[in-house]
């Protein structure tokens, strides 16, 4: 018998099911990652806040010059945990369907559902991380609170969005061919000093300023600092840019998904 429309899930079904098969994975992915030992799903966010306080520390024994007159603390905390959103997400959906594929035999789970989870999961340990030391620092007086909170808020999502679009994007290149996963690892290390986290555009040569404002995350990075320091420095960064592109790179990486999954073959 031929199905008819009324034999399909509505759009809030089709919801609800996305919803709870996301949360299953995230749950499933945690589990496997951290374990129910020690202090469990905790790592999540506890890796990413030694990272950055490991940073910190060094940047501050060796006093080091970043190009600003803003405090060692702040400058590595605001930089230095933006790392941990572009770099950590694409390393995460880097052959994740491959390591997956005896899920795909479930036909409610997609190869864009276990990027998301994944997505979500990096997401949350360095959200949580980035604001959860912000506190303490505040709270100790090693930083001042944010000047403008919703541009802090607003510069994290970028780099968020940026992060996401492109661990979907090399998540599903990598199923297609596995020099991405080579690839990757070098190119991240060199990003990494362009990245922002090291050095504001302001300090910089013209010359140089205009190489790197070509890099998307170096926008973000510079419009949490904005929120954070906005009368003590001056950030340049460019919304016109930045958007768009993160735009374009998200739709590039729903359609690559999207073939990838019609390639899939369950393991």
């Amino acid at each position: 018998m031929a199905s008819t429309s009324s034999d399909r899930p509505s759009l809030r079904e089709s919801l609800g099911i996305q919803g709870r098969v996301i949360g299953a994975l995230l749950i499933r992915e945690t589990l496997t990652r951290y374990g129910r030992h020690n202090i469990g799903f905790l790592w999540l966010f506890v890796e990413p806040m030694i990272f950055t306080l490991g940073v910190t520390a060094l940047w501050t024994a060796t006093k080091s010059v970043h190009g600003s007159a803003l405090p060692i603390v702040a400058f590595a905390l605001t930089g230095y945990s933006s790392v941990l959103l572009w770099r950590n997400m694409p390393g995460r959906c880097i052959g994740a369907l491959t390591a997956n594929s005896n899920l795909l035999y479930h036909r409610n789970i997609k190869a864009l559902d276990i990027y998301i989870a994944r997505i979500l999961l990096e997401f949350g340990g360095a959200t949580i991380s980035f604001f959860a030391l912000s506190l303490v620092f505040i709270s100790i007086d090693w930083l001042a609170p944010p000047e403008d909170f919703l541009t802090v808020v607003g510069g994290w999502l970028i780099i968020s969005c940026f992060g996401a679009s492109l661990a979907i994007t090399l998540g599903a290149l990598s199923y297609l061919n596995e020099l991405v996963d080579k690839f990757w690892h070098p190119a991240s290390y060199l990003l990494f000093p362009l990245s922002g986290a090291g050095f504001i555009v302001a300090a910089l040569p013209p010359f140089a300023q205009k190489v790197v404002l070509w890099i998307p995350m170096v926008h973000g990075v510079e419009m949490v600092r904005d929120g954070y320091f906005g009368s003590q420095a001056r950030a340049i960064y460019d919304l016109g840019y930045v958007i768009p592109f993160t735009l374009a790179l998200a739709a590039s990486a729903l359609m690559l998904a999207r073939y990838v999954s019609k390639r899939l073959v369950p393991g």
